[in-house]
């Protein structure tokens, strides 16, 4: 009777440990799809090529937070830079922009090291360097002018025929679109014919 009891509880807990597996595989197969439908229909828009589509991208995966006390504006060695993942990140994402035949119109990064490298590995075009877009994590005294800087430039970008990339960083795209975006992420914003920037899509970093 014992044996027959301990056969029925060890089939019970394999049974069970067999649906929580189905469960889990489901349930990540579910928000694979969930979070990389958003990505697809962001690059489908930029295909589409749209005049006015402004692709603010974070900057890729530059392992920490913040910048170090000694940070010095065009010092990369002070910085907080990419890894060799974000390397490939990088140059993952500019490949992608260019197996779908994306138009780039300009390119357009923040001055720290790890934008600046982003920008170029992306290989979509000559980088231009633009203070509005380098990061006010650590002084907040300059986020409302740079923002404005940069909502303004979105605005007048309206009949621009060909993506504006801007690479910066997560607070930059934040104070404009209230998203925290990932390493490598992007929002892609256009603005209305009153002058409203619009969040219209998305892209998750690769």
């Amino acid at each position: 009777m014992a044996a027959r009891n301990y056969l029925k509880r060890k089939w019970f807990l394999r049974s069970l440990a067999l649906l929580c597996s189905i469960g889990l595989i489901i349930a990540t197969a579910s928000f694979g799809a969930a979070t990389n439908a958003p990505t697809q229909a962001g690059w489908k828009l930029l295909q589409r090529g749209d005049a006015g589509l402004v692709v603010a991208m974070r900057h890729a995966i530059a392992p920490g937070t913040g910048d170090p006390a000694n940070f010095k504006l065009g010092d990369c060695s002070t910085q907080r830079n990419l890894s060799a993942r974000g390397r490939s990140q990088a140059k993952q994402i500019g490949a992608e922009f260019r197996k779908r035949k994306i138009k780039v119109a300009r390119v357009l990064s923040s001055q720290w090291c790890r934008c600046l490298e982003t920008a170029n590995l992306l290989n979509l075009g000559k980088v231009e360097p633009l203070p509005a877009l380098n990061s006010f994590f650590n002084d907040r005294s300059q986020a409302a002018s740079q923002t404005a800087t940069i909502r303004k430039l979105i605005v007048n970008s309206r009949n621009t025929k060909g993506a504006i990339i801007l690479v910066t960083h997560q607070v930059n795209i934040t104070a404009i679109t209230d998203i925290v975006p990932q390493s490598g992420e992007a929002v892609i914003l256009k603005s209305d014919a009153r002058g409203k920037v619009q969040i219209i899509g998305r892209i998750g970093g690769l």
